[in-house]
């Protein structure tokens, strides 16, 4: 962040009898705050004796100041010797220190140590170590502050986090002693920082009837009330009308707003929020006025009224507007808090196609999207689902792939022979969009009813509402959701607690919220599966990525049944049942329980197999010149970098991240950059606005981590990732709220104002409502829109035990490649983990490798490579040469999973991949055996259209992969332990 240094003089002389003129500055980085601290007192010592004494009036925000170490040193750097402290307490303190001589000194007051991981670091302050005062040396005040100053600008406490006095504000509380609350207007300059304490600012200016600010026409303005609570407060909220001018002009009402108690949520349903404030605590009310570009110059006044308690005090407003018009916004300038009307945003969420989708069409009951078809039962659920992808995913076969043997159903047991029997009615499509359709219906029984509202989307994801209402008391013996699938498109399955590959003949599992992210499975073919999770109406989405167990799943009601409900997969005959049960349960007439489902048709489109060859990332910030000459196509812009230094926030060095991209488009070079929601940087402009809304937008937690977090956000937070060298802290963000409307619109803005061709995804914290959005506007008006996800393997303590594909799943029809990831081994799992869990096939992705760099032979077979300037040893340009050489954009790419497949070895250790074009085919060989071995070609030379008697099969030579070799008839081919081999057939 760019910090100008700023000179701040504060008055601290009349409520003290050391009264002194305080003056707060930047330190401009003069000492190393990881041994020192970010604090320190300057002081000047001009005493006769070898004791100096000074009054420090620190106003610390911080608690218990008197279990902190000092550290005074010398001009020269040196430690001094603190003789001792009087009268230590948050406010003040009188420090004795051994004065060698005449002149300057530093008082150190928060010095601390970084333990821990270096990214996740715990700063630990060093604990006070002072004696006890010896009288005999105690001498007066001799020493007097010269100023106070932070480490730099940013870690400044003044003006905001410079605390009254408890005699002040207990002045404050006399005055108005019969109030309930004291209200503060405050410029959007000054955000309000500290709940517990009022800041001395506040005690200087006072308590305050009217506010005036100065705005642009066009401007996203905002400002704050401050209430400082003499009384527990309840449903605080604030009303307004409109803004008017003398002239009769007005700014309507409705462009104004109280985000802490008024928006839109996430998912563009209306938002009202309760605000409750606890007595002797500060709340700030920030509102925002979008002022019409249109508005006139002039002075538009009104009143808001605070209102709790039954109590209300109005605030006159007056709002100058300048005659300026600007066309961002303001949003230019985030700093000025233009964007948090962005919180508010319903960009995006209108239910329009993205491509390649196409829209949904509907035939009676059946109802058609890419490659896929749904069919409704008349009870509304489904009868029948259909894929049309052929085994190798590159094209669509006119005979459907069936995944159901029969209708999706529930069963109702009152006693393990008898069950409710329902009587379906009204079955009803009531919205037709290209996007979506929505149907209702209505199933009863003697004992219950059955209300469903159910919707598909154009990318094949299936949301049911199930409300299950008791219309008299009914005891249950079990009740079962069967999904009974077509045995014949069940060959894979991954989830509940199963690492993806072969299904196995029986899974059975039960819930375990506490310790498993797991409420989900998908079973399948290459070509055709479902993907299903069971919810109910509390779903919350709990936190990923190391913090699962601070934030698990809430266990559903109605499926989880007091962790008695559970899956149970097998085969049953001709099919393959999910047997989803809750076990026995009660239910007295009128009790509802919700026995959500979604459902995700997979695959979601055919393989971009020339995307996958054209587009070539480079992981790494650097000479774009240099970066070309490697061949890649992409970059990939990570945080911590001179262009995107502050994780998901790269608003701040945005002018030079621009200059890049536009240098990079000259060059032929895409520029994406990370940019997500699972956490976000300490540097936000928003952040203390984004805390005034309680634990909305930020995860509560137990606080800790670097220096800079404790110091300013006290408590009730989750650190998350650190930058050592910029000493980036970001905070983990709650989960499902509008800051994704912020990110959304953020997107917007870069895409049209720095031109950035995508992002790069470390880990998802949103749904597919987020991400359905993001991608619209980074592919409007023709930008490329890459959207690239990479996880770490999820299934660990610390995440759940969750598979990660299964977890990120809802996202896949919106990403263009899978980057799968730390923690993957791509050497001790079978082909059918990485076809499933890794190389992203099933679901029309395609992929790439990260730990220990992949293994590029095994790769091969998935058309997967490891990425460029991750590491020194992940390099695929020998294989990007290989691809160049035999000319790979155009092949149609033919998988050993496919019956159709026309190259197969004799050893079931090593499988073949086919690349076809016209008159030559790349075979990409990769072996699973314990041992190398040598194995022998069954080539079905008709399928390829060579002339067997025409053609040769080499080895060509590629650095670091393999030598050259030829092998006549394709016979007698060595294939080393763990690795494979690239022939080429013309």
């Amino acid at each position: 962040m760019k910090f100008k240094l700023i000179l701040f003089v504060c008055l601290f002389g009349q409520l003290s009898l050391s009264a002194q003129i305080l003056k707060y500055t930047n330190g401009n980085n003069a000492w190393n705050p990881d041994s020192l601290g970010n604090h320190r007192a300057i002081v000047e010592y001009k005493g006769t004796g070898k004791v100096a004494h000074v009054r420090l009036d620190w106003r610390r925000r911080d608690t218990h100041p008197e279990l902190k170490r000092i550290i005074v040193r010398d001009f020269n750097g040196k430690n001094v010797a603190i003789v001792g402290t009087e009268n230590l307490t948050r406010e003040s303190v009188d420090l004795y220190f051994e004065a060698p001589f005449i002149g300057k000194y530093y008082v150190y007051y928060l010095p601390y140590k970084n333990e821990g991981r270096s990214n996740y670091p715990k700063g630990i302050y060093l604990k006070a170590d002072e004696k006890q005062l010896d009288q005999s040396k105690k001498v007066s005040v001799n020493t007097h502050v010269l100023e106070i100053q932070s480490i730099d600008a940013f870690n400044s406490f003044y003006p905001m986090e410079v605390i009254a006095t408890e005699k002040e504000t207990a002045a404050l509380k006399a005055k108005y002693a019969n109030e309930p609350f004291v209200v503060f207007p405050e410029d959007r300059m000054f955000p309000i920082k500290m709940q517990g304490d009022l800041p001395y600012r506040w005690i200087q200016k006072g308590a305050s009837t009217s506010f005036k600010g100065t705005a642009n026409r066009g401007e996203n303005y905002a400002f704050q009330l401050g209430l400082f609570a003499l009384q527990d407060l309840k449903g605080v909220r604030i009303q307004f009308g409109d803004l008017k001018s003398a002239n009769g002009k007005s700014i309507s009402a409705k462009f104004i707003n109280c985000l802490n108690t008024d928006g839109i949520s996430y998912d563009n349903q209306p938002l009202t929020e309760v605000v409750n404030v606890a007595s002797g605590k500060v709340q700030a009310m920030w509102i925002t006025v979008n002022i019409p570009n249109t508005m006139g110059a002039g002075v538009y006044k009104g009143k808001f009224t605070v209102k709790a308690n039954g109590e209300s005090k109005a605030v006159d407003v007056a709002l100058t507007v300048l005659n300026q018009v600007l066309a961002d916004s303001g949003v230019g300038t985030p700093n000025k808090q233009t964007r948090l009307t962005w919180l508010n945003s319903k960009l995006a969420q209108s239910n329009t196609t993205v491509a390649p989708y196409t829209p949904l069409k509907i035939d009676g009951n059946v109802i058609s999207l890419l490659g896929r078809k749904f069919e409704i039962n008349p009870d509304g659920f489904p009868k029948q689902i259909q894929t049309y992808f052929n085994s190798e995913m590159t094209g669509y076969t006119e005979k459907p792939n069936n995944i159901l043997y029969e209708p999706i159903h529930f069963h109702f047991y009152t006693s393990p022979k008898t069950q409710e029997k329902f009587t379906p009615a009204n079955l009803q499509i009531v919205s037709k969009e290209d996007g979506i359709v929505k149907w209702v219906a209505t199933n009863s029984s003697e004992n219950l009813k059955m209300n469903i509202e159910a919707s598909l989307e154009f990318d094949g994801y299936v949301h049911y509402s199930v409300k299950v209402e008791a219309l008299k008391d009914v005891d249950f013996s079990n009740i079962d959701f069967h999904i009974p699938f077509e045995k014949n498109t069940t060959k894979y399955l991954m989830g509940l607690g199963e690492k993806g590959g072969l299904r196995p003949d029986t899974i059975k599992w039960n819930w375990d919220v506490a310790h498993k992210n797991q409420d989900a499975v998908w079973i399948g073919n290459v070509n055709a599966g479902l993907y299903y999770n069971l919810r109910d109406e509390n779903y919350s989405r709990p936190l990923n990525t190391n913090f699962y167990l601070q934030k698990p799943l809430l266990l559903p009601k109605s499926w989880g049944n007091d962790n008695k409900g559970g899956i149970q997969i097998n085969i049953k005959g001709s099919s393959m049942l999910a047997d989803n049960f809750t076990g026995a349960r009660t239910m007295k007439k009128g009790d509802v329980l919700y026995y959500n489902f979604n459902l995700l048709i997979t695959p979601f489109h055919l393989l971009e197999t020339d995307f996958q060859w054209d587009n070539r990332f480079y992981h790494k910030y650097g000479d774009l010149d240099s970066i070309k000459a490697t061949g890649a196509t992409v970059v990939n812009i990570h945080h911590a970098t001179p262009i995107n230094p502050w994780i998901n926030y790269p608003f701040i060095e945005w002018q030079k991240m621009k200059s890049y991209i536009n240098e990079a488009h000259q060059k032929g070079v895409k520029v994406k950059i990370y940019n997500t929601v699972r956490e976000l940087s300490n540097h936000a402009y928003e952040w203390p606005a984004l805390r005034s809304l309680g634990t909305e937008v930020y995860s509560p937690g137990k606080g800790g981590g670097f220096s800079w977090l404790q110091e300013h956000l006290d408590s009730n937070y989750i650190a998350a990732w650190f930058v050592p060298e910029i000493k980036d802290a970001a905070i983990i963000n709650s989960g499902m709220n509008r800051w994704h409307n912020y990110y959304v619109e953020g997107m917007n803005w870069l895409v049209k104002n720095v031109g950035i061709d995508g992002v790069y995804l470390d880990d998802v914290a949103f749904d597919r409502i987020t991400m359905k959005r993001i991608k619209r506007v980074l592919t409007q008006n023709n930008h490329p829109g890459i959207i690239d996800l990479h996880s770490a393997n999820q299934y660990n303590k610390s995440d759940g035990f969750n598979n990660s594909a299964i977890l990120y799943m809802e996202h896949f029809p919106y990403l263009n490649r899978l980057w799968f990831g730390e923690y993957f081994d791509y050497e001790k799992n079978n082909p059918d983990f990485f076809l499933t869990e890794i190389s992203g096939i099933p679901f029309g992705l395609m992929g790439e490798m990260l730990q220990d760099d992949g293994n590029p032979w095994r790769g091969m077979i998935y058309g997967m490579t490891n990425r460029l300037g991750w590491s020194d040893k992940s390099d695929p340009r020998p294989l990007w040469k290989a691809w160049s050489n035999f000319g790979i954009k155009g092949s149609e790419m033919i998988g050993y999973w496919s019956d159709n497949c026309p190259v197969k070895t004799d050893n079931p250790d090593v499988l073949a991949t086919v690349y076809k074009k016209d008159r030559k085919v790349m075979i990409a060989l990769a072996s699973w055996g314990e041992s190398n071995v040598k194995v022998n070609l069954t080539i079905d030379w008709a399928k390829l259209g060579l002339d067997e008697n025409k053609v040769k099969i080499i080895a060509p030579s590629i650095d670091k992969f393999q030598r050259a070799g030829t092998y006549v008839g394709g016979k007698n081919i060595l294939i080393e332990k763990n690795k494979g081999l690239i022939l080429v057939v013309e």
